[in-house]
């Protein structure tokens, strides 16, 4: 059996890499040297020593650590024969011999931790996507199988609930009231060592990192955090949980001192709207912006560097509708001041699609107001029963067909495959391919494949339409 970690790995001159190590104890003192020549007058004039301790990190430990799980997933992993380097010269004479892919077992390890005491727990999404299975350990060597309620992967957040009661949980703070340079603590299974504790201190806030799509404003930390801590609390003094611990910038995919975490608010919201409905709704507009720097500032008229710089915008999009072109800059939503782009996507996603919001833009070298009727962001949906075994069943995600691809398909209803594992893939379902029926009823969103496939037997058929080809597979449920 393979054994592999999961992780999320983005190369920045490095990599940031999803995700302890220990802190010495420091002693501060203001005593001066005192030598076998000092004179004894000297010595009882001399300041005295003080010495100021570390906070006291183990009382969290024994209050709040119970509260913190252990998690392990076992999924499979698509090989197909030795892999060949793309850019090899022998990689089109190797390729034609290599055979048809296969699954190989594979497992993983992540931290989580539990929110309600009947058993939900937070950990991050790229800990249980795609497993078959979510097994979940509690301090008191308890294990239970989760169920994954709901992945958001634009946040990396996951829910899982296990059927028990009663069970401890942390306490929610406020990431927003953290001051950069405070003392923070992690735990979580580093490697697979379990209930690892490590602290360090806030590096900085709002850190906007390339793979999370803008909707994380991540709580940069120099706490040391390795794989397996990935989904684990950061506690603030207080005991409080202000984060959760999801990557780190590194070179060898090891603790380098710049680690990040989910802001808490963000997590909080996400774990509400996956409970409530088993998915996330987010605003849109329909945007593609770019980074301001002094030189378009200026070429713009504008006397201050801030703001997001749209450079395209969508056909038929919100903010297409709302008279938004490419070169406004937007400078106010609500009358929050976007002072960079990267604030803009987080700022719009946590508004309820169908409102109505007032945009504050930058055109023609003077301010303009502009009302927009935000949309909804459109996000993958795991089409399945949101236990895992039942997910395995079938090992698709999907999304709605957007309106511009029923315009061009001229198709009324169907999801459209993002991902495929399982028996889909076995099946020689792909990727890009609509679903139109199962067990020849109507498929209009992810639900109503998620009922379909709940009524099947052992085996379900599924008309898919690829291209301009229409075809029935069956599918191998087991």
């Amino acid at each position: 059996m393979t054994s592999i970690r999961f992780e999320r790995m983005v190369i920045v001159l490095g990599a940031l890499t999803s995700i302890g190590g220990a802190v010495a104890t420091y002693t501060f003192s203001t005593a001066h040297a005192v030598t076998a020549r000092t004179p004894a007058a000297a010595i009882a004039s001399a300041p005295a020593a003080t010495t100021q301790a570390l906070p006291d990190f183990a009382s969290i430990v024994v209050q709040h650590g119970p509260a913190v799980v252990n998690i392990s997933v076992s999924g499979t992993r698509k090989t197909s024969g030795p892999q060949i380097d793309p850019n090899s010269p022998f990689y089109e004479f190797f390729r034609q011999f290599q055979g048809p892919q296969s699954e190989t077992p594979v497992q993983g390890q992540g931290s989580g931790f539990i929110v309600s005491s009947d058993g939900v727990v937070l950990t991050n999404a790229h800990v249980v996507a795609d497993a078959r299975e979510v097994t979940v350990k509690l301090t008191d060597r308890r294990e239970f199988t989760a169920k994954v309620v709901g992945i958001d992967k634009a946040t990396d957040i996951a829910v899982l609930r296990i059927q028990a009661n009663n069970l401890p949980t942390v306490k929610i703070g406020d990431s927003r009231r953290a001051r950069v340079g405070e003392w923070v603590l992690a735990i979580g299974a580093p490697f697979g060592l379990e209930n690892t504790v490590t602290a360090g201190i806030i590096s900085a806030k709002s850190r906007a990192l390339p793979s999370a799509d803008g909707y994380v404003p991540f709580i940069q930390t120099d706490v040391a955090i390795n794989p397996g801590n990935s989904g684990g609390p950061l506690f603030n003094l207080a005991g409080e949980v202000i984060g959760i611990n999801s990557q780190i910038y590194s070179r060898s995919g090891g603790y380098q001192g710049l680690s990040f975490a989910i802001p808490i608010e963000t997590a909080m919201r996400v774990e509400q709207q996956l409970v409530a409905t088993g998915k996330v709704s987010r605003g849109r507009l329909g945007v593609a912006i770019q980074e301001l720097n002094a030189s378009l500032a200026e070429s713009f008229g504008l006397d201050k560097v801030q703001g997001a710089l749209v450079n395209s915008v969508e056909k038929g999009s919100p903010a297409d509708k709302a008279g938004i072109k490419a070169g406004d800059v937007i400078r106010k939503l609500n009358g929050i001041e976007v002072t960079a782009s990267s604030e803009l996507p987080l700022i719009v996603s946590e508004l309820k699609p169908g409102t109505q919001s007032n945009l504050e833009i930058w055109r023609d070298g003077r301010a303009r107001n502009l009302t927009v009727t935000i949309g909804e962001f459109q996000t993958p949906v795991a089409a399945a029963d949101k236990a895992p075994a039942q997910a395995g069943r079938l090992g698709l995600a999907v999304r709605p067909l957007t309106p511009e691809e029923r315009k061009q398909t001229e198709l009324k209803s169907g999801v459209v495959v993002e991902e495929v594992a399982g028996a889909a893939a076995k099946a020689g379902i792909e990727p890009g391919d609509v679903i139109l029926r199962a067990n020849g009823a109507e498929i209009t969103n992810a639900e109503s494949l998620r009922a379909q496939i709940a009524k099947s037997g052992k085996r379900v058929a599924l008309l898919v339409q690829r291209g301009e080809q229409r075809m029935f597979v069956p599918v191998e449920l087991g």
